[in-house]
């Protein structure tokens, strides 16, 4: 029997153990969150349908409110699914005494990783990734309850409001994947295109590092555009890595953008909301922002800044109107060069014909 590439088990040991204490899930306070965000979640859809015209085509949104473990141990079984086409052919590989050692530090980095975004973390929506395996705990929106709770109690954020304002953020994902009709079904595949042209072969790793190495030399930091995934990456992957965080920039810049334009009539403290998280995000010791830029967070959170700029650029020169040519289909979204250059897309896009509907 092949060894397992990576020991899940103790991936999901590790992250449990470094998410560490949760001194709010005892709170009495938490017993509110389940309530409140089912009802601020449906809320939330109506206000996100009415400001973008998305509404999901998967039915209703179903909140869940998790403890740090709880979370864990969904983002363990999406790593498992995502990573499957890699995993599966490591293992047709994996032999010898050192394969039980390196699943086992494969597991090790991976519970840590997740152990500490688990401390961080506030929502995120899980898209369905396979239909028949476990679909009552896919397509869900999670709240992580003593995170919450913690940024509630120690800036005095008004409950409710904050909550609603979370449900925007994440709502708005869900009717980005599930309500335009291609969007679940593209990102998957870029995403499987990415993960099935890694190269296991030592020698591209080998070449990965020079080029890395050499990128230093020319005073340029190799995890800046995207973490180790960008510097080992293959020209094919580098390729597909440019699309996928040209739409993820998309995708993020207009969450943000609907989160405040959907809830500015009930949502006074927005801006206050937006600050203390933008200064949460900066005020991390040295070692944690290495430990974001290595693994591709900074990346991310660049996302956010860069995907509302290419919004506001975009709607200044043609409106909702020319922003909603990126939902018509996969061709017209906007590469991570595009992004960076709002211009580029304009002028791309306004030389194509609309599609139909």
């Amino acid at each position: 029997m092949a060894e397992r590439s990576v020991d899940w088990g103790l991936a999901q040991r590790v992250a449990i153990r470094a998410a560490g204490s949760e001194p709010f899930s005892g709170s009495y306070h938490y017993d509110s969150l389940l309530p409140d965000f089912t009802e601020l979640t449906a809320i939330a859809e109506e206000k996100v349908a009415a400001t973008t015209g998305l509404r999901s085509l998967a039915g209703p949104a179903r909140a869940r409110v998790t403890d740090r473990a709880g979370w864990v141990e969904a983002n363990i079984a999406s790593f498992q699914r995502l990573l499957r086409p890699i995993t599966d052919r490591l293992e047709e590989k994996m032999s010898g005494p050192l394969a039980p050692v390196a699943s086992r530090i494969a597991g090790v980095e991976v519970g840590t990783l997740l152990g500490w975004m688990s401390t961080r973390v506030l929502g995120q929506y899980d898209l369905l990734v396979i239909e028949d395996e476990n679909p009552e705990d896919q397509d869900l929106v999670y709240y992580v309850g003593p995170n919450v709770l913690s940024l509630e109690k120690r800036f005095a954020f008004p409950p409710r409001e904050f909550r609603l304002w979370l449900a925007l953020h994440e709502v708005t994902h869900r009717a980005q994947f599930t309500g335009i009709p291609w969007m679940r079904e593209h990102f998957l595949g870029l995403v499987a295109a990415s993960v099935s042209a890694v190269d296991a072969d030592p020698k591209a790793f080998i070449d990965a590092l020079g080029r890395a190495v050499e990128s230093m030399v020319r005073g340029k930091n190799p995890l800046d555009d995207g973490g180790l995934m960008a510097v080992f990456a293959s020209a094919e992957q580098r390729d597909v890595l440019e699309r996928i965080s040209g739409l993820m920039s998309l995708l993020e810049g207009h969450g943000d953008v609907t989160m405040d334009r959907a809830g500015a009539d009930q949502i006074p403290n927005a801006e206050r909301f937006g600050q203390v998280l933008r200064q949460r995000r900066q005020q991390l010791n040295p070692a944690t922002k290495f430990l974001q830029k290595l693994i591709g967070l900074e990346a991310k959170m660049k996302q956010y800044e860069q995907g509302e700029r290419f919004i506001e650029v975009v709607e200044g020169a043609g409106g909702t109107v020319l922003l909603d040519r990126a939902w018509e289909a996969p061709e017209f979204l906007p590469v991570l060069s595009e992004i960076r250059d709002p211009d580029l897309w304009i002028d791309r896009i306004r030389a194509t014909a609309p599609i139909a509907s």
